[in-house]
């Protein structure tokens, strides 16, 4: 995945979740602080993300964006929609996470 991937990924999970904000987890959270990350480190086709203020809205993020989606087939990447478990997570991971923001992307925050 590329930062440019990601940040599309964002624009669609925040266009579906009816959201401002996403949290993205898992490995390819790492391009919110190396947008230019060595290619071993951003190999997954897949994104971890959690809308921010509409928690009720992952399902459908994964629907639409999961794997075997029209998304999923038209961009060669998906959008795992889930929710995280807050008390299975670091204390303060809230505060490590980046913001991915450009003149288009406004709604990202990774938190690695």
């Amino acid at each position: 995945m590329t930062r440019d991937q990601l940040e599309h990924a964002i624009r669609a999970a925040c266009d579906v979740a009816e959201d401002t904000e996403v949290w993205v987890f898992g490995s390819q959270a790492i391009l919110g602080e190396f947008p230019d990350a060595p290619e071993d480190l951003r190999a997954s086709i897949v994104v971890d993300m959690q809308p921010k203020n509409r928690l009720e809205m992952a399902d459908f993020v994964d629907g639409a964006l999961g794997e075997l989606s029209q998304f999923h087939k038209t961009y060669n990447f998906y959008v795992h929609g889930l929710l995280i478990d807050d008390e299975a997570l670091p204390q303060g991971w809230q505060h490590r996470a980046k913001p991915v923001v450009d003149e288009i992307t406004t709604g990202g925050l990774c938190a690695i």
